[in-house]
């Protein structure tokens, strides 16, 4: 049985004051030259466990057997990408264990949840099969995941095909821990999601962030709109790691964000 639902309504409150106070492919004309970082790569330390693939770019954490983030680039052509295929959730041969399995997972009232959507990754079949290594799933409450989690991600599919292109950086907070763990590796559940996204304009950067409690949640994108700076402070405290999820950004694109730009 699964521990009683929690929010992060409180934390998020703590976040706004704390405000108010104070991946990488080269492929595109966004993402720079070399196969290091890019505009859509978060800040990371040195004892990260960062694995580069096709479609996406993640980080993955050793303990709680998810990854911290996972980043990438989704072009207009790319989100209307028509590759199918079957593909089974599998261990990424490119992580070192301790790593999440299948058994884990099984029977555990948990979804095995994608960051990078699959869907975003039909542009390949190299990266769509990719997409299924545990680097890039977390537990996910089932209403969660096909509910607001999933308009979220087509949200950003729209914003690619309409702009050319949308940086997205997504991946699980850790808050009170009150899910507890799953599987005999003792997978972590979040307790809640969060998911950065960026437009290049002529006009110059447009940014959101999403943050969404892992229960039961069905609402439009805009009820969980955020800045993405009030994101990162979230991440930082779950991570316990001062994060920048957009460096190369302007700081100041990252303060606020329009909610008509993002619809």
């Amino acid at each position: 049985m699964r521990p009683k639902k929690t929010s992060i309504a409180l934390m998020l409150t703590a976040v706004a004051l704390t405000v108010a106070c104070g991946y990488g492919r080269p492929r595109t004309s966004l993402a720079v030259a070399d196969t290091t970082d890019g505009p859509e790569m978060p800040t990371y330390g040195g004892t990260e466990d960062i694995v580069r693939h096709l479609g996406y770019t993640a980080s993955y954490n050793h303990t709680t057997l998810c990854p911290d983030w996972v980043a990438w680039e989704l072009t207009a052509n790319e989100a209307e990408g028509q590759v199918d295929g079957q593909y089974s959730f599998s261990r990424d041969p490119m992580v070192s264990r301790p790593k999440a399995s299948r058994e884990d997972y099984s029977r555990s009232g948990w979804d095995k949840g994608h960051m990078a959507p699959r869907a975003d990754m039909r542009w390949n079949a190299q990266a769509l099969e990719e997409s299924y290594f545990f680097t890039n799933i977390c537990p996910q409450d089932h209403a969660m995941n096909s509910g607001a989690w999933r308009k979220i991600e087509e949200l950003t599919r729209r914003m690619a095909r309409r702009h050319g292109s949308v940086l997205a950086v997504c991946g699980p907070l850790y808050t009170t821990h009150a899910h507890g763990t799953i599987g005999s590796a003792a997978v972590q559940v979040p307790d809640a999601f969060y998911k950065a996204l960026a437009v290049n304009t002529s006009d110059g950067w447009q940014t959101v962030g999403y943050v969404v409690d892992n229960s039961p949640q069905d609402g439009a994108p805009r009820r969980y709109a955020v800045s993405v700076d009030s994101v990162e402070t979230l991440v930082s405290l779950s991570r316990g790691v001062v994060t920048d999820l957009f460096p190369t950004l302007p700081d100041e694109a990252e303060r606020t964000f329009d909610p008509n730009f993002w619809h």
